[in-house]
């Protein structure tokens, strides 16, 4: 499948896995945990609010179910897109449901997502998926399938973000069919 590189660092696969069928659930209000950092000398300073993981992964997945509710119409207008994504990873959501209206193609069903933390700072979460397409298929407007390729597995790279209010998944990279 051809990649191709989109402006603020977004890229998108020949059909954005023909929207890449994004799915996930929608994420509450910020949750934290409160741990004392050490000092040097080993004393504890007055604790220090540290995010925690589940709220960024919640947002991740909030993001799939919101892109999968979308693909059923594929409507790049949809109100709940930028609930759970801003930045780069909006736009790549937006230019596959563009490319899935333009090929006239809607999804039915649902992405399957299992976010696995890779890295963590008190602002940002960095994830890594292999996103289960297999009941996520394609359709022609008259009902019948797009073409007889079932869906497939992706990598996909993402970084969720806490803007001070909530998290949204800022950056999302979507490898190859059959990447995992």
């Amino acid at each position: 499948m051809v990649m191709t590189r989109l402006s603020k660092g977004m890229h998108v696969t020949g059909a954005l896995v023909s929207v890449a069928c994004l799915l996930l659930a929608g994420c509450g209000n910020e949750t934290t945990d409160v741990r004392p950092l050490p000092e040097a000398d080993g004393k504890a300073e007055s604790p220090t609010p540290v995010p925690k993981q589940p709220a960024a992964l919640e947002a991740y997945r909030a993001m799939w179910r919101d892109l999968a509710r979308a693909s059923e119409t594929s409507d790049v207008n949809a109100p709940s897109l930028d609930d759970h994504a801003s930045d780069g990873a909006l736009e790549l959501l937006k230019h596959g449901l563009r490319k899935a209206k333009e090929e006239g193609v809607v999804s039915k069903g649902e992405p399957v997502v299992n976010p696995r933390t890779v890295s963590t700072s008190s602002h940002e979460v960095v994830v890594q998926d292999c996103v289960d397409g297999t009941d996520w298929l394609q359709y022609q407007l008259n009902g019948e399938l797009k073409n007889d390729v079932p869906g497939g597995h992706k990598k996909a790279d993402a970084t969720v973000r806490h803007d001070g209010r909530m998290w949204k998944v800022t950056d999302l990279y979507l490898h190859a069919s059959g990447s995992c």
